[in-house]
């Protein structure tokens, strides 16, 4: 078996390349698989079974007492070094069945959003447009709808001036698989792309000496790509003093999270995100169960002990 696994880290590491780090990791998962089945009387690569794959996960899980359990991640990726090295003892003749093919890595526990809190989410508003530039208003305008509406970055950049209704307050978004949704537009947000919209937009516009559909422009004319707006959020965070970690994503987690805070319907929620499965749409469910649990626990007086 070790003879069999140096053969498949030779070929990971001339025919494949892969690079260093991984090689090491899959070096070491090995040598645990390999040493775990010489425990077990297993040293011919024919004669292991799926049942010696199986109770080999459950060992790492599980751990003993010179080997600490691993986690979901260290685990998963050990199994597929093991799924690897089986096909490859099959492909070379050096086995006659893959005893792991049936076997699965373990599935990652989905990690919950994190929301910001309202008052974080309002000094990033306020510090994206506190310089009052033509690029300020913009900036302050993508932000609050980004906040506003709970749009992707992509959606948002991907806006053209006809998409937003002022009037009727209110915005056409284009969303994955080309689906389209039209979504409400609050008071701050709307104030924010009409402002921008009247007063920046055709600054930008005009400084290119071309026009466009685009809503978001650039400092150039052309269409605010999604990179830049991820800087415009990064900048006013710094400028705002908030340290935890911000992307576009984390407003529209905070817009889904709030809501629901304040008692929208998860189903309701589903639309205005364009989730196609309200599934998707209940892990925001469970952030705000946990904070119900942390206000019971610190309010409650019988809640600890």
């Amino acid at each position: 078996m070790q003879r069999a696994a140096a053969t498949y880290l030779d070929h990971l590491n001339v025919e494949r390349g892969l690079a260093a780090n991984t090689l090491t990791s899959y070096r070491r998962d090995l040598r645990r698989y390999t040493g775990y089945l010489s425990g077990r009387g297993v040293d011919d690569p024919s004669a292991v079974r799926e049942s010696d794959v199986t109770d080999f996960l459950m060992w790492l899980r599980e751990g003993d007492e010179d080997h600490p359990p691993l986690g979901t991640g260290s685990t998963a990726r050990a199994v597929v070094a093991v799924r690897g090295f089986h096909r490859f003892l099959c492909r070379e003749g050096l086995a006659t069945a893959d005893p792991a093919a049936a076997v699965r890595p373990p599935t990652p526990a989905k990690r919950l959003p994190k929301a910001l809190p309202l008052a974080d989410v309002e000094r990033i508003l306020e510090a994206a447009g506190a310089a009052g530039t033509a690029l300020a208003m913009r900036d302050r305008a993508l932000l609050e709808l980004l906040y506003g509406t709970g749009a992707r970055i992509s959606e948002a950049v991907g806006l053209d001036v006809d998409d937003v209704d002022l009037e009727n307050r209110s915005v056409r978004l284009l969303g994955k698989g080309g689906k389209e949704r039209v979504v409400p537009v609050g008071r701050y947000a709307g104030e924010a792309v009409s402002a921008y919209a009247v007063r920046s937009r055709p600054k930008l516009s005009a400084a290119a000496g071309r026009g466009g559909a685009a809503l978001f422009l650039n400092a150039r004319g052309g269409r605010l790509s999604r990179q830049s707006a991820w800087a415009v959020l990064r900048a006013a965070a710094r400028q705002a003093g908030v340290t935890a970690d911000v992307s576009p994503h984390t407003l529209r987690h905070s817009f889904a999270t709030h809501l629901l805070d304040g008692g929208a319907d998860v189903r309701v929620v589903q639309e205005l995100l364009g989730h196609a499965s309200v599934t998707t749409t209940q892990v925001y469910t469970l952030v705000t169960v946990d904070s119900l649990r942390e206000v019971y626990a610190a309010a409650h007086p019988r809640a600890l002990g």
